[in-house]
């Protein structure tokens, strides 16, 4: 199938992107990477009157460090955020994420920014941005906002900004100390959306000890999940004492609206889900051992 026919537009600077927005309010959709519109306005299941494209807009891309936090522009690719080495050294869990998603054709096209922005539960960044408290920063017309993580997705391939609102740059803490992070999913086939997964930091005291600990679920809930009530289970605890089956139940056990399937049922999902925790946890948990 062809896409409904669209007004294609193509500013050069953010603030051009955004007037549009505004102008033509809820008519024109973002076209980032495309790597999630371009089919779905092929299959005709959604349709837009106007495209308005930021990938010619310089002042999105790029990776800048600094006040500890890693700063990452909305239209850097997903091969540039997975190939860059300040990413790999500040933010370990992103760059781990990236070979996940897709094949390399996608992520050659496909952006940070546009990832995080299409909300997808089933995506790989927008986990890693809810365990690590990012911080989405928006541009609009009536100026800029800083929108943490855990009020930035609403639902199902829904985030809190307003129609006029672009994304513009996604900022990470850096962790520092005894850290340890991974990621695990499960999927039909390499490049596949997870069916189910989960992504887990660690920051270890000297004595071994839990001093911090961070957890989000793939594909488990309308949004990416966040463990919170694993988080708070392990806090300061020594790492030894935390078994990883018995954290993976408790990650799973207070989630009350995973979905069901082709792929599986609701019960099957949160029982690999509890496996893919149990798996990034002792990852991670090994990998801060060593430090």
């Amino acid at each position: 199938m062809k896409p409904a026919r669209f007004e294609y537009h193509a500013p050069d600077t953010i603030g051009e992107a955004v007037t549009l927005l505004a102008e033509l309010g809820e008519d024109a959709k973002i076209l980032a990477g495309g790597q999630s519109l371009i089919p779905m306005l092929a299959l005709r299941l959604t349709a837009f009157d106007h495209l308005v494209d930021v990938g010619r807009i310089r002042d999105l891309k790029g990776v800048e460090r600094g006040d500890g936090r890693l700063a990452i522009g909305a239209g850097t690719t997903e091969a540039e955020v997975g190939a860059d080495a300040a990413v790999g050294s500040a933010v370990p869990l992103l760059a781990r994420a990236t070979p996940l998603i897709g094949h390399f054709q996608i992520r050659n096209r496909g952006t940070l920014g546009g990832s995080i922005a299409h909300a997808d539960p089933a995506a790989e960044y927008p986990a890693v941005a809810l365990a690590l408290d990012a911080v989405m920063e928006t541009a609009s017309p009536r100026g800029a906002r800083s929108i943490p993580a855990g009020d930035y997705f609403q639902g199902l391939w829904t985030s809190n900004m307003e129609p006029d609102e672009m994304l513009v740059r996604v900022s990470f803490p850096v962790w520092a100390g005894r850290t340890g992070f991974a990621i695990e999913e499960i999927a039909r086939r390499h490049g596949d959306f997870a069916i189910a997964g989960a992504t887990v930091g660690i920051e270890l005291e000297s004595d071994n000890r839990i001093r911090r600990c961070a957890m989000a679920l793939i594909g488990m809930g309308p949004t990416p999940e966040r463990a919170s009530a694993a988080e708070a289970a392990v806090a300061g605890r020594p790492i030894d004492e935390v078994d990883q089956d018995e954290l993976g139940h408790l990650a799973v056990a207070g989630l009350s609206s995973v979905p069901a399937d082709l792929h599986g049922t609701s019960d099957y999902r949160k029982k690999v889900g509890a496996v893919m925790v149990g798996r990034a946890w002792a990852a991670a948990r090994e990998e801060a051992s060593r430090e």
